[in-house]
């Protein structure tokens, strides 16, 4: 065998072990995402358990004060953030964490908690409070692509509803008004207030962002 033609073989095996290489990384990566999702969407449960027992533990007694009212409308009471739309949005804090309520989007099937803070070990268990207030029409949230928690808003389609609900048991309904991608440098269009509500997640290898605006439900 001529020197020329070891050569091509030498090559042959280093690309060979190259792409055996790329392959077992790819593989890897792939199998650590779904670990992670999995993860998360356990996480995720066990606090929404925990938030959906205390919050529908305040809804009860809201209701209860509207039954009140109704007797005596010396006793209704206008919610707080109503009046005073500029107050912090309350929290509850389950495990050592803070959360600002629970969101639901019912064509995906999904209904997760909201961490009140940003950070990294809280967007492994739950999608967290960016920036605005739902009190003041201007809420963004973020999340991981993991599919049990922003990995399928993509999708979403004009139309789908989107609901919030604060840790104070107080509803809050949307509907999906615009579906679309922005780089990660588009800060001001992410949070410019346009929208009473946004979702948003980075896609696979993290070059964009696809963002969810959201309506007020008519």
């Amino acid at each position: 065998m001529n020197k020329k033609s070891r050569a091509r073989l030498n090559a042959a095996d280093v690309f060979l072990t190259i792409g055996l290489l790329l392959l077992a990384a790819a593989l890897f990566w792939a199998l650590a995402n779904i670990r992670n999702d999995r993860h998360a969407g356990a996480r995720s449960e066990e606090t929404l358990n925990e938030l959906l027992t205390r919050v529908e533990a305040q809804q009860i007694a809201a209701e209860a004060l509207e039954e009140d009212a109704e007797e005596d409308p010396e006793e209704f009471e206008i919610p707080d953030y109503l009046i005073n739309p500029d107050r912090d949005m309350p929290v509850m804090e389950i495990g050592g964490k803070e959360y600002l309520g629970y969101l639901s989007i019912p064509s995906l099937e999904l209904e997760l908690p909201i961490a009140a803070e940003l950070n990294r070990e809280n967007l492994k268990i739950a999608p967290c409070y960016y920036t605005g207030s739902i009190y003041q029409d201007n809420m963004v949230i973020a999340a991981h692509n993991y599919q049990r928690h922003f990995g399928l808003i993509g999708m979403l389609q004009r139309g789908d509803p989107v609901n919030f609900t604060d840790a104070d048991g107080n509803e809050f309904h949307y509907t999906v008004a615009l579906v679309e991608v922005l780089e990660p440098f588009q800060v001001e269009e992410m949070t410019d207030g346009t929208y009473p509500l946004t979702l948003f997640t980075c896609t696979i290898g993290g070059q964009h962002r696809v963002t969810v605006r959201c309506e007020k439900a008519p």
